[in-house]
């Protein structure tokens, strides 16, 4: 049966949102600390992304694009204060290894990353996760080379005062 007129991917879309969902679902996944709202984010984005697929294709770079795009509505939705229910963490799925171990560092790391500000958790996800330079981090963030600075200093101090993320070296240094 042939998809209804207007179901149909823009060219390149699907392909693009196969290759590089997982790595926009992580980055979206540390912003918001919960599965279910980065899913939620990342689902917006590509949604929005989806009516305009053939302008984003067409300047190049569609994933800075898309970056850009998902930490504005991230910031967008903090602006609203949605105070409702919010999950705990799924149940650790089964594997090896020391899981008790893993799922109390995720879980410590995503408590540090909540307690930052947004602004805050956006500089650092940039920063030292998907490892942009402080200009790239401020022009994706719409902000001078000076506020993301700020904002990393003060985030990565209040993160190396949590004594609950003594194995994440990278706040250490």
């Amino acid at each position: 049966m042939p998809r209804p007129q207007g179901l149909t991917p823009p060219e390149g879309f699907a392909e693009f949102v196969t290759a590089r969902s997982d790595a926009l679902l992580r980055s979206a996944w540390l912003l918001t600390g919960d599965t279910g709202r980065a899913e939620d984010l990342l689902q917006t984005v590509l949604a929005d992304a989806w009516r305009r697929w053939a302008a984003i294709a067409a300047v190049g770079h569609p994933e800075a694009y898309l970056r850009r795009a998902l930490f504005t509505t991230y910031v967008s939705w903090w602006r609203r204060r949605w105070r409702g229910e919010i999950p705990g963490p799924p149940p650790d799925e089964p594997g090896y290894g020391d899981m008790a171990g893993d799922s109390a560092n995720r879980d410590a790391l995503r408590r540090a990353l909540a307690r930052l500000t947004r602004q805050q958790r956006a500089v650092v996800v940039l920063r030292y996760v998907e490892d942009l330079s402080v200009e790239q981090t401020a022009e994706l963030l719409g902000c001078s080379p000076g506020t993301v600075k700020v904002q990393a200093s003060r985030a990565l101090r209040t993160l190396r005062a949590d004594p609950h993320l003594e194995l994440y070296a990278i706040w250490r240094s």
